[in-house]
């Protein structure tokens, strides 16, 4: 058994000895703790605090109920301290939906934080002393968050990897292991300092590892990024809008026309020595829907340049007489002679927000206007126009989704994200969502536009590098080159999930080998 080392084994000692209400309230606030290396406050400190903190917890449990119970507290406090800001879309409509609030963030951070509670447990039955047990959380949170991206439709918000978007060198081994692979390493490094609690080599040398790990990735990323190539796109020039109206003030009578007003009247001021050849809005820009109204669409004529588009979010509906039989949350392109030459509808749904899951059964609305749910898309595309590369549409949270952000067998040539953040006022949502586009522009090896109502818009090119933006309740435009994509797509764009999942099991198989090595043998 290895020997306590100083203050650090003390403490390191009381953790492991805590039982009742300390034990579980100090798993939940080590949880949220940890939610402060995500955007916007980025105090990555706290994860080489919070990640021993974890481990010691586990290491006082003898059962593996317990071992659930502390990882879904940990996870709960992270998912509390980092996704409170959801309630924000409570309060647009707080006569109706204000009473959710407390249902909403608690039970979206307990449901949430079963996933982390699923990780420890599995990392519990393959624990053992020293450098094991390590492993076993590391393998077992990334095979779990990688999980909670794809369940029940997933929600892949905050994966530990994200962290990095502050730090751009590092940022750059998502093209290798995709974000999931950056929460392994990321785990792994932080869980490690848990081993300085106790004396010997070994015991030091794990966190040394860990350390040598993130700065080797560091390295690389620094030659990746000085050997990138750069470049843009010859003859396209994008505007981006952001009108930044407030929630509340979007779906308002006696303000959607002049809403209106305003995103045209945006897209026609003046320009620099360049002619914008492309304008692009943000999700449901617009307060009809475009394809279907000919004659509110004739007024966008002054918005598109001479042989150029207009991309824009909208809302589309398919009636019979007075009914409506169907909704789409849509992204319509419109030609300069105000035609709709395309439509992208979009499939992944965000829940209560635009449908209602087991709505014969939950006695609630959707947050958003109108009782009709939403219909989904029939799934990702490539959408192809003279004069502009090709491109994957995704609206809103779609951007979000690791490896499902363009198709392998059509690749486009960018990424275009329209969104509508204004829901969440200045919170720490829209920076988060934002980092998210940054992972997915380096996964794919792809620039990445971004368009949001409310901020942030920006422009980011297929390293990560925010090139332009657009902060939070800022109104303005971008008028941007278009950059080019790297020339080969990353391994993980290639791989996807086989990658993190890859590295997860060879963490988890490591750490049974080990388990099996620290076995008394039999004699």
């Amino acid at each position: 058994m290895m020997q306590a080392s100083g203050r650090l084994g003390r403490i390191a000692a009381s953790v492991q000895s805590m039982t009742g209400w300390r034990r579980w309230a100090t798993a939940f606030l080590l949880g949220a703790l940890a939610a402060a290396a995500q955007p916007p406050v980025h105090f990555l400190p706290v994860l080489f605090v919070s990640f021993p903190g974890l481990v010691w917890l586990l290491d006082g449990t003898l059962r593996r109920r317990t071992a659930f119970v502390l990882g879904w507290l940990f996870g709960a406090g992270y998912f509390a301290a980092g996704l409170y800001w959801v309630s924000n879309a409570l309060l647009v409509d707080a006569a109706r939906f204000a009473w959710l609030i407390p249902f909403t963030v608690f039970g979206l951070s307990f449901g949430l934080s079963l996933f982390i509670g699923i990780a420890t447990l599995l990392a519990r039955i393959l624990w053992s002393p020293g450098s094991g047990r390590i492993l076993a959380l590391a393998g077992a949170w990334t095979l779990l968050e990688w999980v909670r991206g794809v369940v029940l439709t997933g929600f892949p918000w905050n994966p530990v990897g994200n962290v990095w978007v502050i730090w751009e060198p590092l940022l750059q081994a998502a093209a290798w292991g995709g974000v999931y692979g950056l929460s392994a390493i990321t785990i792994f490094a932080a869980a490690s300092f848990a081993m300085l609690s106790v004396n010997g080599r070994r015991a030091l040398a794990v966190p040394v590892l860990g350390l040598a790990i993130l700065a080797v990735l560091s390295g690389a990323g620094f030659l990746r990024l000085s050997d990138a190539p750069g470049g843009t796109v010859p003859g396209v020039i994008l505007r981006i809008v952001q009108p930044n109206i407030d929630q509340r003030d979007k779906w308002r009578s006696d303000r959607r026309m002049p809403n209106y007003a305003r995103h045209i009247e945006m897209s026609v001021m003046p320009a620099g020595s360049d002619e914008i050849t492309h304008v692009i809005w943000p999700e449901t820009a617009v307060p009809f829907s475009v394809p279907t109204d000919a004659v509110r669409r004739q007024l966008m004529r002054r918005a598109i340049p001479p042989g150029g588009l207009l991309i824009t979010g909208t809302l589309r509906f398919e009636r019979s007489g007075d009914r409506v039989l169907g909704a789409w949350n849509s992204l319509a392109v419109v030609d300069e002679r105000t035609q709709v030459i395309d439509v992208y509808d979009k499939h992944h749904l965000v829940p209560f927000g635009e449908y209602i899951p087991f709505r014969d059964i939950l006695p609630v609305g959707k947050v958003t206007a109108g009782s009709l749910d939403f219909t989904p898309g029939p799934g990702l595309r490539t959408l192809r126009f003279p004069g502009l590369p090709p491109f994957s549409p995704l609206i809103c949270y779609e951007v979000i989704f690791p490896g499902a952000v363009a198709r392998r067998d059509d690749r486009p040539a960018w990424l275009l994200n329209v969104t509508n953040d204004a829901w969440f006022g200045n919170s720490p949502g829209p920076s988060q969502h934002f980092a998210s586009a940054r992972l997915r522009a380096v996964e794919e090896g792809l620039p990445l536009v971004r368009a949001a109502n409310t901020g942030i818009s920006g422009i980011i090119d297929p390293y990560g590098r925010v090139l332009q933006s657009l902060e939070v309740g800022q109104k303005g435009i971008l008028d941007s080159r278009l950059p080019l994509p790297v020339l080969s797509p990353p391994l993980v764009s290639r791989y996807g999930s086989m990658l993190p999942l890859g590295c997860a099991a060879m963490l988890l198989i490591s750490a049974y080998i080990y388990q099996l090595k620290q076995r008394p043998k039999k004699t």
